[in-house]
């Protein structure tokens, strides 16, 4: 079954919500104030099954706004989702200053289908219909209204004249309507908040995206809380899905009905994040005032609307009719994405001044030049999808794109944003799923290269560097770095053994001092056995320079020729293995093993006994036990 939902727009009086009764049956109005003071005052709701040309059923969700200006804030939070609007226009009346607003309103949106339902035509003659019929010709020429090629149908809801047409109309257009996306990730924005008895909390909304079920986890933003889905109706009846152009009411656990309210966005939890700063493309209307940098105004998008400043990018104002990008710093934090239409609306009075489309919901914190943000606003405005991939992720330069944030920032679910990753060779994803740009990733490489030719170069002595050095030398994230190595590394231009990064092929090369040096400390400690000399002592006796000499040792050390024990004490790794096999056949005579049988048995004094025992402990060659150690 499709599901499209249809938006009333018009003045005040000119009988919206009588025409969706007509249509419907349904009484829209369900305020107490409303049926008393006979107008409409908050947004309704209504819904209408119809056979589609297909054999299959429509299910047509209503939407109807109040007319009067005092409550455009309610239209406005009404029309968002909407997929065709029925334009209403009075025979009695013709054209009044909301409808022109509300007509504003439409195209700001980016509605782009609807039908103009010209209402009461039983109160007029046959003469006066076609005037008021050339005046809406006139003033919806060149638009998604234009009479060319959108219906125009004259109806009274008293006689029942043009209804049977209307509903054909509605059918056909509803019909051609393609699907919203109910693979992308869920998006609900809440137009109301209520209590069941029994059930607990209720919202309604329009879905403008992805699909919901039954104990689905959902976020609410900007709050940030979790609850989860208990049940869900689609006009009334329960259901286990509802999907992206349905009205749906879902009864929610985990929160209370108080912490909620209209305005806010229910999304996929863990993936979106509240933003108050959105760079967009905005247009002023031709009828507007012009707007300065740094103005004030009122921002409404979906069910939600806040106090936004506007900064225009390179621009001191934009004039009417004019487009311009720009950037919102909203006084309160939202959920939008880009593609999300919006309209601004002046502080005082309360006019419509402009609108536009969101481009980037979360720009980047750090600060970047008009000019790069206007290249980057471009892509996103006229790009193709791939395009827009390929920029976000080029704009984090070397840093890279975390494929999750990839989601949260064109509302894509694991599986699309996965897809459009692949098989492009401008990008490079990496084991972690981090997004980088292939030029960036080369230089990347480069840098890393560059960075250990360097450290050869200052230290000739040693085998190569340490991953993590390395690392902070270049000053990478540890994603794109391992990438950057594994992928040097399989290119035959690094080698690596352990925790050492060098270049492939680097073979140390000692000069003659360095090399006696080496061979002299060697020998001083293998001929030592148990009982060392000072290391200080004998870099004394070098010819090389103390730097030099303080390489040599880490060399050895590295190598396990030389084993440090302690700060001061140092002993040939040979040495070791021989008291390992010592301590081995003493157990074969004792199980345990005490500081004075062990001086006794490697002929040491207590100087070298203590630490010898504890770097046994330490190898789990014996265990402390008092004052003995058991021979493990």
């Amino acid at each position: 079954m499709k599901s499209v939902i249809i938006g009333t727009a018009g003045h005040i009086d000119h009988g919206k919500t009588a025409l969706v009764k007509a249509l419907t049956g349904i009484d829209a109005d369900r305020l107490e104030e409303e049926k008393r003071r006979g107008i409409t005052i908050d947004i309704g709701f209504a819904h209408l099954y119809l056979p589609a040309p297909n054999d299959e059923t429509l299910r047509l969700g209503f939407v109807d706004v109040p007319g009067h200006e005092r409550f455009i804030r309610n239209m406005l939070a009404g029309v968002g989702g909407i997929d065709l609007v029925l334009f209403v226009i009075a025979a009695d009346e013709s054209i009044k200053p909301q409808t022109r607003e509300h007509f504003d309103i439409c195209r700001l949106l980016g509605v782009r289908r609807g039908i103009t339902v010209i209402t009461k035509s039983d109160l007029v003659d046959a003469e006066t219909l076609e005037v008021v019929i050339a005046e809406i010709k006139e003033f919806s020429h060149g638009s998604f209204l234009d009479a060319s090629h959108t219906p125009m149908i004259p109806v009274s809801v008293l006689t029942g004249t043009g209804l049977d047409e209307l509903k054909k109309a509605l059918t056909q257009l509803a019909s051609e309507i393609p699907s919203r996306d109910s693979t992308a990730l869920p998006r609900l924005p809440i137009d109301r908040v209520f209590s069941v008895k029994g059930f607990g909390t209720v919202v309604t909304g329009t879905m403008v995206s992805g699909t919901i079920v039954p104990e689905h986890d959902l976020e609410v933003f900007p709050e940030g809380k979790h609850v989860r889905v208990r049940g869900m109706q689609v006009h009334g009846q329960s259901t286990e899905q509802a999907v992206a152009g349905e009205r749906i009411a879902l009864n929610l656990a985990g929160v209370a009905k108080d912490e909620l309210k209209r305005g806010m966005m229910l999304g996929q939890s863990s993936i979106f994040r509240s933003t108050s700063t959105l760079d967009v493309e905005l247009s002023l209307l031709p009828s507007a005032k012009p707007l300065k940098d740094r103005s004030r105004v009122h921002f409404h998008a979906y069910t939600m609307e806040a106090i936004a400043q506007v900064s225009l990018f390179g621009e001191r104002h934009i004039s009417p009719g004019e487009k311009r990008f720009a950037r919102l710093r909203l006084r309160e934090s939202t959920l939008l994405v880009p593609g999300d239409r919006f309209v601004i609306r002046q502080l005082s009075p309360a006019t419509t001044l402009g609108g536009g489309v969101v481009l980037d919901a979360l720009p980047l914190a750090h600060k970047i030049s008009p000019e790069k943000i206007a290249f980057f606003l471009k892509i996103m405005a006229h790009g193709s999808p791939r395009e827009m991939v390929v920029a976000r992720v080029a704009r984090r330069e070397q840093e890279g794109l975390r494929l999750s944030d990839l989601q949260a920032e064109m509302n894509l679910t694991t599986r699309n944003a996965a897809a459009m990753v692949a098989n492009n060779d401008q990008l490079v994803l990496t084991n972690d799923r981090v997004i980088i740009s292939a030029i960036e990733f080369n230089r990347v490489m480069d840098g890393v290269l560059q960075a250990v030719s360097k450290f050869h170069s200052a230290s000739p002595l040693e085998t190569g560097i340490g991953q993590e050095e390395l690392r902070d030398r270049v000053n990478l994230n540890p994603s794109v770095f391992n990438a950057a190595i594994e992928k040097l590394k399989s290119a035959g231009k690094l080698e690596i053994a352990g925790e050492q990064v060098r270049l492939a092929g680097r073979v140390m090369v000692m000069k003659d001092d360095e090399a006696e040096s080496k061979k002299i400390i060697e020998n001083a400690f293998a001929s030592a056995g148990l009982k060392v000399p000072a290391l200080k002592d004998v870099l004394a006796e070098l010819k090389v320079d103390k730097a030099r000499a303080q390489k040599i040792v880490t060399l050895l050390l590295r190598d396990k020729t030389l084993v440090k024990i302690t700060d001061d004490l140092v002993f040939h790794g040979k040495a070791l293995e021989i008291l390992k096999g010592m301590i081995a056949k003493y157990k074969t005579k004792s199980p345990k093993i005490n500081v004075t049988q062990f001086k006794d048995l490697t002929g040491v004094s207590r100087k070298y006994a203590i630490p010898l025992l504890e770097f046994l402990d330490r190898e789990r060659i014996t265990r402390r036990l008092g004052d003995e150690r058991v021979i493990l």
